[in-house]
């Protein structure tokens, strides 16, 4: 039997422990207030989230599949879209990015990823709009900003709306050539935000948000999300029941107070990982970019997961679990072959395969030990 102490890949109960006292103050507040849905703790998170990201808008939805849903369901009342119009995707994302998609009767075109920052490749783009081409959805996937300037000139050339997907990268922040700043969830016309525990700004159940600058849009978004209505029991359309409650908005505002300075911490470890592993054959994060770690660059991933990549991940893993090291891996299986999405069989997409057959994901979090880390590194590095 392995007496080594487990390393957890992400201990939920440790990082929550550090806001314990101020959770359960806050929760005991919003029971005995008597109200539990639409009251003034939602309505304080979304004007704290709105000031962190530098929106207009900021809408508390149900997690962050629905923040995506009715951003689309949106665009669809608005008249900007209609069922059988097309979204631009990576390939190389968690499947709710295309469920979000489908779900609304639009249709994804999946566009391969750059292999070197796993994000949409941006210069693939141009080659799959179509006349039916609406949208172009990013994922700023493992916390990593993706964006650039000429993503922007193609919105614009061809009149799309960018959605982000910013389930995975609350506080990443993009430096324009002019060295104006903004953060994800800022820069796209609608983004969407999950909450999920798990994630850098976890709730303690299902959460999410919309944010926006556009204020039809967010008028319209509130409305759905409330069975799309903005007056009770007059439905302007037929919407959905997703909403954040009270207790969920109070938890996230007592962290959102905290979340610049834990992703430094996210940070700091996946440099000590750059450093320090260097087994042959490991594919490091951009490691053809050694200004990923220096300011200001250092602040556009906030290293919601730590991904290598090895050609034999398999055997790796097996590894660190017999040593008492938890990883995971994101994603096994690409959205193209998932039986739900077995209509995509069509797709060829070879380094979204590669990739899914690669990667590895490494503990980290803001309460992991720096001796864990070490650990981690001693055993990836040790070829046994």
């Amino acid at each position: 039997m392995n007496h080594t102490p487990l390393i957890k890949f992400l201990d939920l109960q440790k990082i929550n422990a550090q806001y314990a006292e101020e959770l359960k103050k806050a929760a005991n507040e919003v029971i005995d207030s008597g109200w539990y849905l639409q009251g003034e703790r939602v309505s304080c998170f979304e004007k704290n989230l709105s000031d962190y990201i530098g929106v207009k808008h900021s809408i508390g939805v149900g997690n962050g599949l629905d923040a995506l849903r009715l951003i689309m369901k949106a665009y669809i009342t608005l008249g900007v879209m209609k069922e059988g119009d097309e979204v631009i995707v990576p390939a190389n994302t968690y499947i709710a990015s295309i469920l979000a998609i489908t779900d609304n009767r639009l249709i994804p075109i999946l566009v391969e990823p750059d292999i070197n920052t796993y994000n949409l490749d941006i210069s693939l783009i141009e080659q799959h709009i179509t006349k039916r081409t609406r949208a172009i959805m990013v994922v700023h996937l493992y916390g990593q900003v993706c964006w650039s300037d000429e993503l922007e000139a193609i919105a614009e050339k061809y009149n799309l709306k960018v959605i982000e997907d910013n389930a995975q990268a609350i506080g990443a922040i993009y430096t324009y050539s002019k060295h104006e700043s903004k953060k994800t969830g800022s820069l796209g016309h609608a983004a969407g935000f999950s909450f999920y525990p798990g994630k850098n700004l976890g709730a303690l159940g299902d959460a999410g948000a919309v944010t926006t600058n556009d204020n039809d849009l967010a008028e319209i978004i509130r409305a759905l999300a409330n069975y799309g209505s903005k007056e009770k029991y007059k439905n302007e359309y037929q919407g959905l029941n997703s909403r954040l409650d009270e207790i969920q908005a109070a938890f996230l505002d007592i962290k959102l107070k905290y979340l610049d300075a834990q992703n430094q911490i996210r940070r700091n470890i996946a440099e000590y990982y750059c450093q320090n592993i260097n087994r042959l054959g490991i594919v490091l994060p951009n490691t053809h970019n050694k200004s990923l770690f220096t300011f200001p660059n250092s602040l556009s991933h906030v290293w919601h997961l730590f991904i290598i990549r090895f050609s034999m991940r398999d055997n790796l893993q097996k590894k660190l679990t017999k040593v008492n090291v938890q990883t995971l891996i994101h994603y096994p299986i690409p959205p193209h072959m998932q039986l739900a999405y077995n209509n995509l069989g069509r797709y060829i997409l070879p380094i979204s395969e590669q990739i899914s057959k690669q990667v590895l994901s490494l503990p980290i979090s803001s309460v992991i030990s720096i001796n864990d880390v070490c650990r981690i590194v001693d055993e990836i590095n040790n070829n046994r």
